[in-house]
């Protein structure tokens, strides 16, 4: 059974590249009629947070990202991870170095000299005939893994291609500090090893770990996991995507009105394609999603196409859950909804415009406060000449079957009369009624405000 992981280290919120390592790990297990397990790699102490742990929670149930098993934390797995470290000392996998942190530093320095890379010199990695000097005293020994001194380790990477690494080039890596503590690399070892993971899909900061993490399985006797290393993502002026560029946080997008679904099918086409496939349901996308045409070059993320995106979600998307996700934000701004509209009839009226939730929820508030045209307004479109055909308006309306189609040929019947072109009249009437000049279709606007509404605002005026 193919079984993939998340494990993301919670020393900060649920990113945009985050995001799309869970969903790409996630639709593949899914394709595969497999398992997703989500762990969290939170032994960097002093650096994780439980906020952080919830960050990560909370975007992944927002993008809908469910989990088959975990979260595992590995703080919770230390007595498995000690148990590994004991039995591998004892095999001779692993050994105890002693050297100090002046001392390593020295090494570096003296490397560095003869223009050689900076690496562990191996001076207490025990080896036949070799005569190890006693432990010093007030050191306590970092256990440093027995990697292979000669041969290479390669992998097909299921993204890049053939990777290979001579291990001549790894040094004897630490898999556990000074005071016991297990470092990452071995960590993530274990984890997948027990956790039994096929696939490992992640980003390529993590190609250089794994040549090391593939020697340390190998020599547990370990399967070896395929993987998978996608390749970054680019800002919008395609340098490294930081929080310079704006809002990276996965949960930062909801916040701003962004629906789910849309932040998943823009992510899904971060770096993989389905022929010319722009906009495709979740469900079509773990149809459709392999690792074959995952490019290798870094994906650019685009806030307008995300906009664009966006945008024809809210078009298509059901008038009663727009209503639900726009009134929060409408009863944040202190707007009465009871006494108005449908606010599903008003957000399926104001959704073709609106590229955000936020934009729709401004949009929408127009039909909850009363207006206040300026002064200014009131002067540029209530003119004299326009004033008797709002009269007659106004008492056409007021006998009127309350209905889209009644009220538009209405309209039309007071423009002939009074022998005006639509805008004349249809402004004035768009600033008494809402206080603005931009609305919806007017016909639209006033047959959800109501009659009462409408007619009790025209006849203030006159």
């Amino acid at each position: 059974m193919i079984r993939t992981r998340f494990a993301p280290s919670p020393t900060g919120y649920l990113h945009i590249g985050g995001a799309r390592t869970a969903l790409f790990s996630w639709a593949f297990a899914r394709h595969h009629g497999g398992q997703f397990i989500l762990r969290i790699e939170d032994t960097d102490v002093a650096r994780s947070t439980p906020e952080a742990v919830q960050a990560i929670l909370d975007g992944m149930a927002w993008l809908d990202l469910t989990h088959d098993e975990g979260p595992f934390y590995q703080m919770q797995r230390m007595d498995r991870y000690r148990t590994v470290l004991a039995e591998m000392l004892a095999q001779g996998l692993a050994y105890h170095c002693y050297c100090s942190a002046d001392e390593l530093d020295t090494m570096r320095e003296a490397q560095r000299a003869r223009n050689e890379k900076p690496r562990y010199d191996g001076r207490w990695r025990p080896e036949p005939g070799k005569v190890l000097p006693a432990p010093p005293p007030g050191i306590s020994p970092v256990i440093r893994f027995r990697n292979p001194l000669e041969g290479n380790v390669a992998w097909k990477d299921m993204v890049k291609g053939v990777i290979e690494f001579a291990n001549s080039e790894l040094d004897d890596l630490i898999i556990a500090r000074g005071d016991g503590t297990p470092t990452y690399n071995f960590c993530v070892v274990v984890d997948d090893w027990d956790m039994q993971i096929t696939h490992v899909i992640r980003g390529d900061d993590h190609v250089n770990n794994t040549p090391r993490q593939i020697n340390i399985l190998k020599a547990l006797g370990a399967t070896v996991p395929a993987y998978a290393h996608l390749s970054m993502i680019l800002g919008d002026d395609g340098t490294k995507l930081s929080k310079r560029h704006g809002a990276v946080s996965v949960m930062q997008y909801a916040d701003d009105g962004y629906l789910p679904e849309a932040v998943i099918n823009y992510l899904a086409r971060l770096g993989w394609s389905h022929g010319d496939a722009e906009i495709f349901s979740r469900e079509q996308f773990v149809q459709w999603f392999d690792l074959d045409h995952i490019t290798s070059s870094a994906g650019q993320f685009n806030t307008e196409k995300l906009r664009w995106l966006n945008q024809q979600y809210l078009k298509a998307a059901d008038d009663t859950r727009l209503a639900e996700l726009t009134r929060p934000i409408l009863l944040r701004n202190s707007l009465v909804l009871d006494d108005g509209p449908s606010l599903a009839a008003v957000c399926g009226l104001v959704k073709e415009r609106a590229a955000t939730l936020l934009e729709l929820a401004e949009a929408a508030s127009l039909f909850y406060r009363t207006p206040a045209p300026t002064a200014e307004l009131r002067t540029q479109h209530l003119t004299p000449d326009v004033m008797p055909a709002l009269a007659d308006l106004a008492t056409r309306l007021s006998t009127l079957t309350w209905e889209r189609a009644a009220i538009s040929a209405t309209f039309k019947e007071t423009l002939a009369a009074h022998n005006l072109k639509m805008p004349k009249l249809a402004m004035p009437v768009r600033v008494l009624v809402t206080g603005q000049t931009q609305t919806p279709a007017i016909d639209a606007t006033l047959e959800l405000l109501g009659r009462d509404t409408v007619i009790a605002r025209l006849n203030a005026a006159l």
